[in-house]
């Protein structure tokens, strides 16, 4: 029924001859839901998808778009960096909405206002157990703990204040509840799991790092459990971030658990970028004493350090990690990335910041690398998968029925791209590089990018909130 009264509109307009806004004409449309395959022409009007046809459209304005692909635009459920410097990389790599889902915002309200009207790509936020652990306990740090959250364990008093501030995000529409527990090794298990009792009360996923990584017990199967069990007793729904890099060599076993989990119907998912290194503030937990063991084993030289690309030694790593800064930790084996990619119902997800150019390629190139190395260089995955993967699946996770789609009714977010062109250029010691192959990308039925090039003055993206 969703889709009645668009197709009606698009009789009435064809009966009387109107123009579309935008025709999208002799593109490979392809929609990951309906698994659509074919040359056909996109009409759209108001932001929306109206028509897709097998015969020619016409438009007031008319992309050529032979040869390319044209697809849902690409959903982000983990983009750190929300600044319009990394909403141009985002939508250079084809992602029309980026979303803050791991560390989440608090005050849910005045992070939406900060961006409304001034965006170039859709938005949106959990409520994050991080940013309010880190106010009633008065941290100093900005983005992540630095001293009282990080250890401390929360009073009764404090617990409700925590939860209070959860409530108050999720009263302000916030998509759910972002944990990263090994940023706050000092939350108990009790005030993790009240968490997941909150989030089974709001019907809302919680969307979590969890506690400890690595093959070393108590490690990341072992923080696996302690999701998986809080959110099974609680009757809650969850989503484990960048399972490759806090499962390493155990991903396989991560994998069958969510998957075995997900076939007894509860409500579980999980992400990966196509990456061998994961990234942090030194600063952070992370690099509490035994750092090495709990990554695999790696050392001082598998650090890099983002603002030179430089390796550390011990005595740099000392340096840096009392004034705090990003680095790179290449510790993920590249047949656990191969795994996530062809497993068809891992989402991928960037993990992505850049700021000022510095930071990890994953902000700029993360869909171009998926499309260019795993599906055509590779041939890990399949195209329509790939596509499932990057827009319809994270869509279903949101609950968003007219996103990640390219349907008639489905909002005009889309992405054109060269399947024997898109690629990656971005690199760990030049991560500012915006990807190639996709010259094409509209947002709401506005072109923010457009002969590979982002358009000026444009702010199509719009907030994502929950109950929309």
């Amino acid at each position: 029924m969703r889709y009645l009264l668009p197709a009606l509109y698009a009789l009435a307009l064809a009966a009387f001859g109107q123009q579309y806004d935008t025709v999208i004409s002799r593109g490979r449309v392809m929609d990951p839901e309906t698994r659509l395959d074919a040359i056909r022409d996109v009409g759209i009007r108001d932001g929306q998808i109206i028509a897709i046809s097998e015969t020619p459209l016409e438009g007031r304005n008319v992309v050529d778009a032979r040869g390319l692909v044209v697809s849902p635009g690409f959903i982000d459920l983990h983009q750190h960096g929300q600044t319009p410097e990394n909403y141009a990389f985002k939508a250079r790599d084809g992602v029309t909405t980026a979303l803050e889902m791991e560390v989440g915002a608090s005050p849910v309200d005045p992070w939406y206002q900060a961006r409304e009207g001034k965006s170039l790509i859709n938005f949106g936020a959990t409520v994050g157990h991080i940013p309010a652990r880190m106010t009633v306990l008065h941290d100093s740090g900005t983005f992540l703990p630095r001293d009282r959250a990080v250890d401390a364990a929360a009073t009764p008093e404090q617990l409700e204040a925590i939860l209070d501030l959860l409530r108050q995000g999720l009263d302000q529409g916030a998509l759910g509840i972002g944990m990263g527990i090994a940023y706050v090794p000092g939350a108990s298990r009790d005030e993790i799991f009240r968490v997941f009792q909150l989030a089974a009360a709001r019907r809302t996923p919680v969307y979590v790092h969890l506690r400890s990584s690595g093959p070393v017990e108590p490690g990341g199967i072992d923080a696996l459990q302690e999701v998986i069990s809080d959110a099974a007793a609680a009757g809650a729904s969850l989503h484990v971030v960048h399972i490759t890099s806090t499962e390493l060599r155990q991903t396989p076993v991560a994998l069958n658990m969510l998957h075995s989990a997900a076939r007894h119907n509860l409500d579980f998912t999980t992400e990966a970028y196509p990456y061998t290194a994961g990234m942090t503030d030194i600063s952070s937990a992370i690099f509490s004493e035994g750092w090495q063991a709990r990554n695999g084993g790696i050392t001082y030289h598998d650090l890099q350090w983002a603002a030179t690309g430089e390796r550390l030694t011990a005595e740099s790593f000392a340096r840096n990690r009392k004034q705090g800064g990003m680095v790179a930790i290449h510790s993920i084996p590249e047949e656990m990335v191969r795994l996530a990619m062809a497993d068809p119902d891992v989402i991928i997800a960037s993990d992505g910041i850049l700021d000022h150019g510095k930071g990890h390629p994953r902000a700029a190139g993360t869909y171009a690398r998926v499309l260019g190395k795993y599906v055509r260089q590779e041939h890990v995955l399949s195209l329509v998968d790939a596509l499932r993967k990057m827009s319809f699946l994270p869509a279903q996770r949101l609950n968003l029925s007219t996103k990640g789609r390219l349907q008639v009714g489905a909002d005009a977010d889309i992405v054109l791209f060269d399947p024997q062109r898109v690629n990656d250029p971005a690199t760990f010691e030049n991560p500012a590089q915006y990807s190639e192959g996709i010259p094409y990308v509209m947002v709401h039925g506005v072109w923010v990018v457009k002969d590979s090039q982002i358009q000026k003055d444009v702010f199509p993206g719009r907030p994502i909130r929950r109950g929309q």
